[in-house]
């Protein structure tokens, strides 16, 4: 996904059919400033709040916020004797997160001297996503982590032919799916409900959130000889960049075949 990660310019793999080369190691750092104020809350408290924050985008790994130390009520951490080495960018020192009798051991990091090629990290802090209770982007709270601006999501109605299989019963079977193409994954074809099998679906326990589509809900497949766990999902209440696909199922399991006119689906 985004530039770092999948087939991204700045990934592992970036892709052959370019007129250029990168120049530089194959683990890639690209500091970007946030465009955005970004808060963090914890026990009640704000423990960031920031209009200075950046994006440190990385090899293989999502997007992380680094933020000023000035932007972070430092009288919140508690400095451990946890440290780690990256081999990028240097011996990060770790604090815990306290507040009253709550704490959250070595949640924020720093390179307090970076490596001179990382440089640009000095007096940046980090968070893990999990430490605070809540992230917010300006006034809207974030759920799963900080958007990449350089993730997008797309829905797009279709007509193609899309069939899903659990054997030779089928489970769906539509002529008006939505297509949703997500940076970096394959293409993934959410089902009108009046489309699928429901009679054979029964809801999971089962929730997931992504950061760009919303809160997913999912479906396990319960008929007679079938039984398969979290086989469907889809978000009832996406948001704004997913919401033509609201109610519409997609399914994947490796007990599944999904084929898109005709041919397995990816």
């Amino acid at each position: 996904m985004s530039l770092t990660l999948g087939r991204g310019p700045l990934s592992a793999k970036a892709p052959a059919q370019v007129n250029y080369r990168v120049e530089g190691p194959a683990h890639r750092l690209f500091l970007e400033g946030f465009p955005r104020r970004v808060r963090a809350v914890f026990d009640g408290r704000t423990v960031i709040d920031t209009r200075r924050g950046a994006l440190l985008h990385e090899t293989g790994l999502l997007p992380q916020l680094y933020v000023p130390e000035e932007d972070v009520a430092m009288e919140l951490l508690e400095p451990t004797d946890h440290h780690t080495v990256c081999p990028f960018k240097g011996e990060a020192s770790y604090w815990s997160l306290r507040s009253g009798d709550r704490v959250v051991d070595n949640a924020v990091w720093a390179y307090r001297e970076p490596l001179p090629e990382a440089s640009w990290l000095r007096g940046l802090v980090a968070f893990y996503w999990t430490a605070a209770d809540s992230w917010l982007d300006e006034d809207e709270e974030v759920r799963g982590h900080l958007r990449d601006p350089y993730h997008r999501v797309d829905v797009r109605a279709s007509s193609r032919h899309v069939r899903v299989l659990a054997g030779e019963t089928v489970l769906a079977e539509t002529r008006s799916p939505k297509v949703v193409s997500e940076t970096g994954l394959p293409n993934r074809y959410y089902i009108p409900p009046q489309d699928v099998r429901m009679d054979l679906l029964e809801p999971s326990q089962t929730e997931s959130v992504c950061p760009y589509k919303g809160q997913a809900a999912y479906w396990s497949l319960r008929a007679e000889g079938l039984s398969l766990d979290d086989v469907a999902w889809s978000f009832p209440e996406p948001l704004e960049n997913a919401l033509k696909a609201a109610g519409h199922l997609s399914f994947l399991h490796r007990d599944l075949r999904v084929e898109v006119d005709g041919r397995p689906s990816a």
